[in-house]
């Protein structure tokens, strides 16, 4: 099938450019597209955008002629969770999340990134409005998911978190938020509320042109089985938990 005139009017209106800064290279940005999310018993209706990055600036036309010889999986590609008025909210709830197929898609216990997703969606939801960036690349605070295996059996032999990561020659955390800043600030230029244990991220925002109106602690429960995890967490990346 040929894709006619309206569907690809209607899919260039939802297509944005982003130039990286002192760079060649370019966010393609599509979005909002209504996606039903279960919240609380409810059936909320978020909208979904998502963007991958490349070193080539295309058209709008040729982003879609392209589609079909993509290398799709070897290029990164996240997403954005939207809820009320993104743009002109006074206090606007931001999560930056980084992927963690372990903890939320399988419900793993040796972490708290599941509890603190699902968390931050029902922050942002009983505020009326927020975003959460659900960034692709950052498996294992950046490591990737096949070291993050390698991590998670050294933890078992007594490392840390941040000493497994250590040991495979990675940084203990080696994330970087440069694309998601951008869109945030194609997305809206007022202030935000973030929400975050993290002070990394709050001072990576801020240095790069966010205004940060405070920060929100998101607050999980921990268990026998990540509670080393979450005191590494507090004690060796000064993470804001009371543990």
């Amino acid at each position: 099938m040929i894709i006619n005139i309206e569907h690809y009017e209607m899919l260039s209106s939802y297509l944005d450019i982003i130039k990286m800064p002192n760079t060649d290279e370019y966010i393609y940005l599509f979005g909002p597209v209504d996606l039903p999310i279960y919240i609380e018993d409810s059936v909320v209706k978020f909208k979904w955008y998502t963007w991958f990055k490349q070193n080539e600036e295309w058209s709008k036309e040729e982003i879609i002629n392209k589609l079909p010889t993509l290398q799709h999986n070897e290029i990164q590609q996240s997403s954005i969770l939207t809820y009320g008025n993104i743009e002109n909210d006074m206090y606007l709830k931001v999560r930056f999340h980084s992927i963690c197929h372990t903890g939320d898609i399988f419900g793993s216990q040796k972490c708290d990134c599941g509890a603190q997703l699902r968390s931050s969606l029902k922050k942002i939801y009983e505020n009326k409005s927020g975003a959460l960036f659900y960034l692709s690349n950052h498996e294992g605070r950046g490591i990737g998911l096949f070291s993050k295996a390698m991590a998670y059996s050294l933890q078992q032999m007594g490392l840390d978190t941040v000493e497994a990561n250590l040991a495979l020659g990675h940084g203990e955390d080696i994330r970087d938020y440069t694309e998601a800043v951008e869109i945030l600030k194609h997305l809206r230029s007022k202030p935000i509320i973030l929400l975050t244990n993290n002070p990394t991220k709050i001072d990576f925002l801020t240095q790069n042109g966010v205004d940060v109106l405070k920060s929100e602690r998101i607050i999980v429960d921990y268990n026998e089985h990540n509670k080393k995890y979450i005191k590494a967490k507090v004690d060796r990346m000064k993470h804001m938990i009371k543990f």
